[in-house]
């Protein structure tokens, strides 16, 4: 038996004094204050020298992105650097460096971000706050349904894009942790392609393609461009029956119509299904203190024999953008979204007294149907205000979200099996279960909203940046089943909250400032609206209410071979919602829930042949006031959010053909239940990687995952745990032609 764990301005002077900032975070400023000191002091021939370093932009596992536009931390085009607030922008070349095959994995280089991809239950933590307080997007668009978040294969996307903390004034409700958004590749002006073919371990076969070609025109007006990325993955698992098929396509049009006015047409298609998909791993008893798993059944799989997941995602869009003047342009964004998804399994195992069997439990046959339409205006005008330069980014974005369950749930014991050798059933010999799907409900969730952001110039050094967001969030609920008291015909709920930033960036030296922010954020009372019951909303008239302080710095230092990040932030929730003690079916608005962190991130490029990058991140994440059950859970760490998570990624050329690198991740211990009893052990894994450049077109990429095969829980429950993959192995061939 084993643990998971086998072994300046008066502004910003006045935002500061909102934290308590510890030694360690007093010297972090410090020490970055004196580095960009020094930078400056340097002689001509040394600013000549640091030119020449920066001009090639960012290093993938170098220095970090500090200075290409982001859609995710401002609507004005601003840059990391220029944005008071943490934003993180994976690009491509760096998810090709780290080999990251999923989104999920793309995560990893945000710093403090931790993931996992149960099936049901697709868990992200963001400063001290899980999934249903950050908002997951699609191209700047947000379905309100963490499950859409579900890990598609990486080859589709050309960047992820982070924001941390509350930033419901730039998407909405639902983003008090922070917001992720997930861009896909779309067609640009050019011709390319390029090509990946990936063999690993588990019977994992991965194909992958690329085109960008120019169909019409000489390059200039009336020209257009097509782009099409498909992937098909087939693997098998390290877990006993459990098997993948996923195929992903993109395409997109761009047309250029001359007069600053172009045009692009994307649609997406996403196709998964997995075969008896894993649920977890049942925890000895006694389940109490630091949890453990009998290394004896790692690999064994407790689901039903037919069990599946599928889901089909279609995504279309389109984008016009007029560039009216230079200083004016405009741009509408119509989207749609069509998901649906099926689930077939038994979910739960739980151990008996004397740990010599395991007790099945949790048939569920669910479908969810869901769809989203909606339509984005915004303008962009960069001009003056009383004698300042000043930028305008305005909007109105207008959405309807649909969706429909059907859950049909037992959860009484399906069977108690040896968990060593045992057989499950076919789903349907469940008793009580049955082909076939019922509506429970229909969530319509319509949301009118209008906001406002400004980069004002106060002085050449100093740039006030603000914004407003106001919403209107009619929820209405339609019941397909029995009606009852706890259970109406039908139900609605109106919400309009009003959200805002406002924030300062003083450049206090060459590639160097300080920041500081006050945001403010608006959460569903329950989670998702798109998903809340009666009980949920019924007496819960308001939305909960999220406000963060952060300081920081973004510096460039040592002559341009090294860049760094630092944040420290408080954020309060309050309102959060509850069971009545008194009576189980409804929810309460009781509660208040704190995060109080820093976070770090480094990049250095000492040379041409050597990288290095790395972040960490320290919360601290507790119930202020919150009682459930009848108990006060104050003090209490909410679960699965660890307060330590550290990331190195290291890359060395050998030779201009061989690099090898390295990727190192801590991510520290989590608690298993509110009353935190219970707990998952922290955990390290390494991942290795040998490239060889064959010529300036093909590439072959081997890589190590998990290395040291840790046994270790990517999320964990009072009863079972989701564990993380085994050491497994892959090499890529890449061509670009």
């Amino acid at each position: 038996m084993s643990h998971f764990s086998p072994s300046g301005p008066a502004a910003l002077r006045a935002c500061a004094s909102l934290f308590r900032p510890s030694a360690l975070t007093v010297g972090i400023f410090s020490a970055l204050a004196l580095a960009s000191a020094s930078s400056r002091a340097q002689t001509e021939a040394a600013t000549l020298r640091q030119i020449e370093v920066v001009d090639d932009g960012p290093v993938a596992n170098g220095r970090l992105n500090l200075d290409t536009p982001s859609e995710t931390g401002s609507r004005l085009g601003l840059s990391p650097r220029e944005t008071p607030a943490s934003v993180t922008v994976v690009n491509r070349a760096t998810i090709d460096a780290r080999g990251a095959q999923n989104t999920q994995e793309i995560l990893r280089a945000i710093p403090g971000v931790t993931a996992h991809d149960a099936p049901g239950s697709v868990g992200v933590s963001y400063r001290g706050f899980g999934s249903g307080s950050i908002s997951q997007m699609f191209n700047g668009v947000n379905v309100q349904y963490s499950i859409a978040a579900r890990p598609v294969d990486s080859w589709i996307y050309d960047r992820v894009e982070a924001i941390g903390g509350p930033s419901s004034f730039l998407f909405g409700s639902g983003a008090v942790g922070g917001s992720i958004n997930y861009i896909t590749k779309i067609a640009e002006k050019g011709n390319f392609a390029d090509a990946q073919l990936r063999l690993g371990s588990h019977g994992l076969k991965e194909a992958s393609f690329g085109l960008n070609r120019r169909i019409a025109g000489d390059g200039g007006a009336g020209s257009h461009y097509v782009r099409i990325d498909v992937n098909r993955r087939d693997a098998g698992s390290w877990v006993d029956g459990t098997g993948t098929k996923a195929t992903q396509f993109a395409a997109s049009l761009l047309s250029d119509f001359g007069g600053g006015l172009t045009h692009t047409l994307a649609y997406e298609y996403q196709d998964e299904e997995v075969d008896r998909p894993y649920w977890g791993t049942p925890v000895l008893n006694p389940a109490t203190g630091t949890l453990r798993v009998d290394p004896g059944i790692r690999f064994k799989n407790f689901n039903s024999a037919d069990g599946i997941y599928a889901q089909r995602v279609q995504w279309l869009r389109s984008v016009t953008d007029w560039q009216a003047t230079d200083a004016l342009q405009f741009k509408n964004t119509f989207y749609a979204y069509d998901a649906l998804r099926d689930y077939r399994n038994v979910e739960s195992y739980r151990y008996n007294a004397a740990n010599t069997a395991v007790i099945r439990s949790g048939a569920l046959l669910q479908r969810h149907d869901h769809q989203v339409v909606g339509d984005r205006i915004e303008g962009l005008y960069k001009g003056q205000l009383a004698g300042l330069k000043s930028d305008w980014s305005y909007g109105l974005d207008v959405s309807v979200n649909k969706q429909t369950r059907f859950p049909n749930s037992l959860p009484a014991v399906v069977s108690t099996v040896d968990p060593y050798n045992f057989v499950t059933e076919r789903f349907f010999q469940v008793p009580g279960m049955t082909p076939g799907f019922s509506p429970d409900r229909d969530n319509k969730v319509t949301t009118t909203a209008l906001y406002l952001e400004n980069r004002t110039a106060l002085a050449p050094t100093l740039n006030l940046v603000t914004a407003l967001r106001h919403e209107r969030i009619a929820l209405g609920l339609t019941n397909r089943r029995a009606v009852t008291a706890a259970s109406p015909a039908t139900f609605s709920r109106t919400y309009s909250p009003t959200t805002g930033r406002i924030g300062l960036v003083w450049d206090f030296a060459p590639g160097a400032n300080l920041y500081a922010q006050y945001a403010t954020a608006a959460d569903p009372p329950s989670g998702i609206l798109s998903t809340a019951t009666f009980a949920n909303v019924r007496d819960n008239s308001e939305l909960t209410t999220g406000r963060q302080a952060e300081i920081g710095s973004k510096v460039d230092f040592w002559q341009g071979k090294g860049s760094a990040t630092v944040a420290a932030y408080r954020i309060t929730r309050k309102n959060i919602a509850t069971q009545d003690p008194n009576n189980t079916a409804l929810t309460v608005l009781v509660g208040e829930q704190s995060a109080r962190g820093v976070e770090l991130a480094v990049g250095l490029q000492p040379t041409a042949r050597l990288s290095l990058q790395g972040n960490l991140t320290y919360v601290d994440a507790q119930y202020e006031n919150f009682v459930q059950g009848g108990v006060s859970l104050a003090g209490k760490t909410p679960t699965n959010t660890p307060s330590t998570v550290a990331n190195l990624w290291v890359s060395y050329a050998f030779t201009p053909a061989w690099q090898a690198s390295a990727g190192v991740r801590h991510v520290g211990k989590v608690y298993a239940d509110a009353a935190n009893t219970m707990s998952g052990s922290a955990y390290t894994l390494l991942d290795l990687g040998l490239s060889w450049k064959v010529n300036k077109s093909v590439s072959v990429v081997g890589r190590i995952r998990n290395a040291t095969d840790r046994l270790y829980a990517a999320n964990i429950g009072s009863t079972s745990a989701y564990l993380g993959a085994p050491r497994s192995a892959d090499i890529t061939l890449r061509a670009a032609f």
